[in-house]
């Protein structure tokens, strides 16, 4: 590939800009689906339809994407590249832009407007206007959620199936799902478009934005997406930065340091964004009710990659890896703690097609499906995916805009612990609350939990089953936390109404 690709703030794309990635993406949406370059395989690649080695093994994830690991962050960098490369097979020089999740256009309004328009009209009028493929993408082949014993609910998808946000859902793989999804979507359409629109922003900005608690001196202490992102950055080591199961880790063995701060792995704001999109609000935020039965795609790792707005919140993702690597002036190379919680392949949702149970994982373990472009018959490895320079993109903006100030004295930690998803259908979101002496109640904190469906069909899973979670309480002081009383809620996911086992 000649020249270099810079990956832009898609708010601040030229029309012409935009008019060549919706031409791309449009033409990949039209490809085959058996075509290597088309959306529907690189899609598949990060969860269903699950091949490869092990693909309806039970012990294995099925899909190719590496979550919970210290492969996290460069996969998925392999994965933007290797769409952006699709892209640009149809229209030469085209770069991937992402969406910033920081700037305060997303703080204020939610989600860019281009992914919230059905159709889209080209900035020369060359043509008539043509369906928005940053919209949604319709299913060109049938894909089958392998991996689900359990006949109630899965993540299957027929051909032309459309993808959904919230507050839509897009349970469609059993006559019940369908059915109870039918009723609960016909309800949002009646609402019409505009307040849909309305809800799916409403729900962006309050997980980007939010506050846990109000401290001792009324202070309300930011806890949100945009907060845990600036946060992230200042992970001591890439072992930690990468991945929830790594921080988890390091931030039990440091409770109770005098100093210690508990760490914010990129991983984390990472999946708050796939529930915002795919269908949970924050608890207890906002002057309405959850929309319950909401299941967009973006909030299950089977099918999250086929709705568009995926790539785009990836590679906002990536540019904070590489803000991260900038900062710690890790450009060249990244060092793994051998050993640690997190660098084996059977931590967190299990062993990959191709990689064998019990891996130690490194920075030349193999990126499965994709491929070294100077030996096509190898998998890439983090190695050479290190330093994007060498990849044949840049980023507009390298530099983060601002900083969190440092906080003087560190605060008192709530851990939350002996929380078992063996039970727990999907992603979920742990909320923790305290009570005051008063009763009055305050929300601590939201984690997101990003699963699969089907835990209770995933023998790796049953072996990984204990979430846990760090929550600073900041501006409190270990005294008054002392007299504090909490109370630890799961929400999970809810079947549409009119569902028949609901």
């Amino acid at each position: 590939m000649s020249g270099v690709a810079t990956r832009k703030n898609i708010r601040n794309l030229t029309p012409k800009e935009l008019d060549n990635l919706v031409k791309a993406f449009a033409a990949i949406q039209q490809l085959p689906p058996d075509d290597p370059n088309s959306f529907f395989v690189i899609a598949g690649y990060h969860g269903e339809p699950f091949r490869g080695a092990g693909y309806a093994n039970p012990s294995w994830w099925g899909g190719y994407c590496n979550h919970g690991n210290v492969l996290f962050p460069t996969w998925h960098r392999a994965y933007i590249l290797r769409l952006e490369r699709a892209l640009q097979s149809q229209v030469p020089g085209v770069a991937m832009a992402y969406w910033d999740e920081t700037e305060e256009a997303s703080l204020t309004n939610g989600i860019p407007p281009i992914f919230l328009q059905k159709t889209y009209t080209f900035s020369d009028n060359s043509s008539a206007p043509i369906p928005n493929p940053l919209y949604s993408y319709k299913f060109q082949s049938r894909i089958v959620d392998r991996l689900s014993p359990i006949p109630d609910a899965n993540y299957s998808k027929p051909v032309g199936y459309e993808t959904v946000r919230y507050p839509f859902s897009g349970l469609v793989g059993t006559p019940l799902d369908t059915e109870g999804t039918s009723i609960h979507n016909m309800k949002m359409r009646k609402m019409g478009e505009d307040a849909t629109n309305q809800l799916l922003n409403e729900n962006v900005v309050t997980w980007l934005n939010f506050s846990s608690f109000q401290n001792s001196d009324g202070v309300k202490i930011p806890a949100g997406v945009n907060d845990k992102f600036k946060k992230c950055l200042d992970a001591p080591n890439y072992t930690v930065f990468s991945n929830t199961t790594s921080a988890q880790r390091w931030n039990d063995d440091h409770l109770g340091k005098s100093d210690f701060k508990p760490i914010v792995p990129l991983e984390s704001p990472h999946n708050s964004i796939h529930l915002a999109i795919g269908g949970f609000d924050v608890p207890g935020q906002g002057n309405r009710d959850q929309v319950a039965g909401a299941n967009g795609d973006m909030g299950e790792n089977d099918t999250a990659a086929f709705d568009p707005i995926f790539y785009f919140h990836h590679c906002f993702i990536d540019l904070m890896f590489w803000r991260w690597q900038v900062k710690h002036n890790q450009r060249d190379s990244l060092e793994i703690i051998q050993g640690y919680p997190g660098t084996n392949s059977i931590d967190s949702q299990g062993p990959t097609p191709g990689v064998a149970g019990g891996t130690w994982l490194t920075l030349d373990s193999p990126l499965d499906p994709f491929k070294n472009p100077n030996d096509p018959t190898k998998a890439i490895t983090s190695k050479e995916l290190v330093n994007i320079a060498n990849l044949g993109y840049v980023y507009e903006y390298a530099q983060p805009p601002g900083v969190i100030p440092p906080i003087t004295q560190p605060a008192p930690i709530l851990t939350v612990g002996n929380i078992n998803r063996a039970t727990l259908r999907g992603s979920f979101v742990i909320s923790a609350w305290a009570y005051l002496e008063n009763k009055e109640k305050f929300l601590v904190g939201a984690e997101a939990i990003l699963s699969r469906w089907h835990v209770a069909g995933c023998q790796n899973c049953q072996n990984h089953l204990e979430v846990r979670a760090h929550i600073p309480m900041e501006g409190w002081t270990k005294e008054e936390t002392e007299r504090m009383s909490f109370e630890v809620v799961l929400h999970t996911r809810t079947l549409s109404k009119g569902h028949p086992d609901e």
